[in-house]
C-alpha cells in the first residue's frame, strides 16, 4: 500500500523563554507510520508533541494535517478529573457510537409509521457504520483493556477521584485507546505500566491500524514497535526510516560521512584562500582572485559534527569492600496493612539483584522495607559486616526544596572543599549557573541527576535503587548503566525499564502470586516463560479455545443475518401499503404470518447474540 502524508512541518520555529527549541526544523508523517521522536531532555519533544496535539502553535514556519483526521494525544500529566465513575469516563469515547445509536432509534420509531424507501435506506447506512465502529461491542471492549491495563471489571464503577496519579493516567491511555484516533500521540506510555502491561501494549501498538507517534526512553519498546525514528538535535529533526538499533549505527553512518565531506571542504577552502592569497596582488591576477573570493563567500560551508556526549559520568567505588554476606532477611514479611509475600533470603558480596513483578506486588514495598523506611509487618533484615547502604527513592522526596543545587549537596558534603563539590556536580551535567538553580525548581530528570550525585560521593557498598531510571533521557540511561557495570558493591533495584535490567542483573528475584523466588534467568527469558505458560494454558483448554472462537464467528454471522432481516422486514412492511395486498385479505394474511415469522427470528438472533456477547465477556 501507497503511504501518504499525514503530517508535514516545514520550516519550524518555536522558543521557550529565551530559549530556541526549533529552528527551520521540517518532518512528515505518513499514514499508518509507526514513529519515536527522540532526543535529549530539553530538546522540546513535549512542546513538538503540543503542537502537533494544536495545544501550542509554532512561532513561525507551517504545520499540515490529512483533511479529516482524528488525533488523540496522551499526555505525560493527566490528572484533573471529573468527580464521575471509570464507566461514565470511558463511554465518552463513544459518543460518536452512542450518537449513531440514537439515529437509529429514532428511525426506528420513525419507520412505525414511515416506510419511505430513503429512510431504509439511511437506516441501513447508519446501522452498517454502527456495526463497522463496534457498536455491538462496546461493554466487551472496555473489559479487556481494563484487565490488560491491571483493573478489576468492578472498577468501572468507582468514582474517577478515588484513583490515584499513577492509576489516572492509566485510565487516560484505556480511553485514548478505546477512542480509535487516526493518529496516536503517546508521551512516554510506559510510565506506571509493568513489564507485563508493557509487553502487551507492544502488541497492540505494533498491530494497530493507524498512525502511532511516540515519546519514549524504553529503548527496547522504541525497537519493537517503531520503523521510523525522527530525532531533535540542535535544534532541527533528522529522520531515519529504522528501528531504534539500526538508527544508531545509520546515525553514526552519516557523522561519518558528514566529517569526511566537511574535512574536503576544508582542504577546498584553504586551497582557495592560498590562491586569492597569492594572486589578489598581482594586477593580471586580481579580478581571478576576485571572482575565488565571492565564490568562497557563496560556498555553503559545513560546520564539524561531534557525537552526541550529553551524558554524565559517574564512578560509583565503594570506601570498604564489606562481607560476603551483604544482607540478610529472616522471615520477612513485605506489606502494610497485609502482607504482601515473605522472604527469607542472604543477598552476597559484588551482585545485583533486580526485583521484578507486575504493579501491586510488593517491589518498592520490599525495598523500603529492607532500606529501613518502612517497619516489617514481622521477621527481620540483618546488614553483614562493614555494610553501608545508600538508597535511592523513587519519589525523590529527600531534598530540601529552598535550597540551591550548589547548598543542596554541600549541605551533606560539608568536608569537601568548593572546586571538589562544583567538580562533582560538573560530572553530573550541572554546571554554570546551573548550581544556583533552586531545587524547587528541578525537572525529575535534574533531580534523579542530583540524587546520583549525592550516591557517587556516599561510597556505599550497598546501593538500594527505586527506579532509578525515571525521568532519565536515553543519554542518561546508557550513562547510568556504564557507571553501575563497574560498580564493585551489591546493589537490589527495581526498574520497569527491561533494557536497564537485561545490562546490569546477574540475579533477579520474580515476585508473583504472593511469593517471591530467585532466578538467575535474564529477564527476557522469564517473560518468554511467561508467554509459555500462556501458550500452555490455552493447549491445555483447547476445547474452550476453539468453542470461544466458534462462538465469536458465530456472533459476527448473527450480526450480518440481521441486517439481513431488518432490510427484509422493511420491505414486507412495505408491501402492505401495496394495493395488491391490502385489496387481498388472503395475500395480506400470508404477508402479515411472513412480518411475524421475522420479528420472531429476529427476537430469537438479538436473544442468542445477547447470550454469546455475556459468555464471551467472562470467557
Amino acid at each position: 500500500m501507497v503511504k501518504t502524508v499525514i503530517i508535514n512541518i516545514s520550516s519550524a520555529y518555536k522558543s521557550f523563554g529565551q530559549q530556541d527549541l526549533f529552528e527551520n526544523l521540517s518532518l512528515t508523517i505518513k499514514t499508518k507510520e509507526k514513529v519515536a521522536i527522540i532526543g535529549a531532555n530539553g530538546v522540546g519533544k513535549t512542546t513538538l508533541f503540543n503542537v502537533l496535539a494544536k495545544k501550542e502553535y509554532l512561532d513561525k514556519g507551517e504545520l499540515h494535517f490529512k483533511s479529516n483526521i482524528r488525533l488523540g494525544f496522551l499526555a505525560q500529566i493527566n490528572l484533573d478529573v471529573d468527580p464521575i465513575t471509570v464507566r461514565e469516563y470511558l463511554e465518552e469515547s463513544y459518543k460518536d457510537i452512542y450518537a449513531l445509536q440514537s439515529q437509529l432509534q429514532e428511525i426506528e420509531e420513525k419507520m412505525l409509521t414511515d416506510h419511505d424507501e430513503k429512510t431504509l435506506k439511511q437506516y441501513d447506512r447508519i446501522q452498517t457504520e454502527f456495526i463497522r465502529r463496534g457498536g455491538y461491542n462496546i461493554d466487551t471492549e472496555i473489559n479487556t483493556l481494563m484487565t490488560q491495563f491491571g483493573f478489576q471489571v468492578e472498577d468501572l464503577e468507582r468514582n474517577m477521584e478515588t484513583f490515584s496519579g499513577g492509576q489516572i493516567t492509566r485510565l487516560g491511555f484505556i480511553k485514548l485507546l478505546l477512542s480509535k484516533p487516526d493518529v496516536l500521540l503517546l508521551d512516554e506510555p510506559t510510565n506506571h505500566l509493568d513489564i507485563s502491561t508493557i509487553e502487551w501494549l507492544e502488541g497492540y501498538l505494533r498491530g494497530y491500524d493507524g498512525t502511532v507517534i511516540i515519546i519514549s526512553h524504553d529503548r527496547l519498546f522504541i525497537d519493537r514497535i517503531c520503523s521510523v525514528i525522527i530525532e531533535i538535535e540542535d535544534r532541527v529533526a533528522t529522520r531515519y526510516e529504522s528501528n531504534y538499533t539500526n538508527y544508531i549505527a545509520l546515525k553514526e553512518t552519516n557523522l561519518r560521512q558528514h566529517n569526511i565531506k566537511y574535512a574536503q571542504q576544508q582542504k577546498e577552502i584553504q586551497r582557495l584562500e592560498n590562491v586569492i592569497l597569492r594572486f589578489k596582488g598581482k594586477s593580471s591576477k586580481a579580478s581571478f582572485a576576485k571572482s575565488k573570493e565571492k565564490y568562497l563567500e557563496r560556498m555553503d560551508k559545513l560546520e564539524e559534527k561531534k557525537s552526541s556526549t550529553h551524558q554524565f559520568k559517574a564512578e560509583f567505588t565503594p570506601k570498604l569492600r564489606g562481607g560476603k554476606e551483604v544482607l540478610i532477611t529472616q522471615d520477612l514479611e513485605v506489606g502494610y496493612d497485609k502482607p504482601l509475600f515473605d522472604i527469607s533470603y542472604t543477598f552476597e558480596q559484588g551482585k545485583r539483584y533486580a526485583i521484578v513483578g507486575d504493579n501491586g506486588t510488593g517491589k518498592s514495598t520490599f525495598l523500603k522495607t529492607i532500606a529501613g523506611k518502612l517497619l516489617p509487618l514481622k521477621g527481620e533484615t540483618l546488614f553483614g559486616h562493614q555494610i553501608e547502604m545508600g538508597y535511592f527513592d523513587q519519589q525523590l522526596l529527600e531534598f530540601s526544596m529552598h535550597k540551591t543545587v550548589l547548598e543542596e549537596l554541600w549541605d551533606d558534603y560539608p568536608e569537601l572543599d568548593h572546586t571538589e563539590v562544583r567538580s562533582a556536580l560538573g560530572r553530573f551535567l550541572f554546571k554554570g549557573e546551573d548550581v544556583f538553580k533552586h531545587v524547587s525548581v528541578l525537572s525529575g530528570g535534574e533531580r534523579v541527576r542530583l540524587s546520583l550525585v549525592k550516591l557517587m560521593l556516599s561510597g556505599d557498598n550497598l546501593l538500594i535503587l527505586d527506579e532509578p531510571t525515571n525521568h532519565l533521557d536515553i543519554q542518561g540511561k546508557e550513562a547510568l548503566e556504564k557507571s553501575l557495570k563497574n560498580y564493585t558493591g551489591t546493589m537490589i533495584f527495581v526498574s520497569h525499564d527491561r533494557y536497564f535490567i537485561e545490562s546490569l542483573a546477574t540475579d533477579i528475584l520474580y515476585i508473583k502470586e504472593g511469593a517471591i523466588s530467585h532466578t538467575e534467568k535474564k529477564i527476557e527469558a522469564i517473560i518468554q516463560d511467561e508467554k509459555e505458560e500462556v501458550k500452555e494454558d490455552k493447549g491445555t483448554n483447547k476445547e474452550k479455545y476453539k468453542d470461544f472462537k466458534k462462538q465469536q464467528n458465530r456472533k459476527e454471522k448473527i450480526e450480518i443475518d440481521l441486517l439481513e432481516l431488518e432490510e427484509q422486514l422493511n420491505l414486507y412492511r412495505e408491501l402492505r401499503f401495496d394495493p395488491d395486498y391490502y385489496h387481498d385479505y388472503e395475500k395480506m394474511d400470508d404477508l402479515n404470518s411472513e412480518i411475524d415469522a421475522i420479528i420472531n427470528d429476529i427476537k430469537q438472533l438479538e436473544q442468542e447474540w445477547e447470550d454469546i456477547s455475556l459468555y464471551l465477556e467472562d470467557t
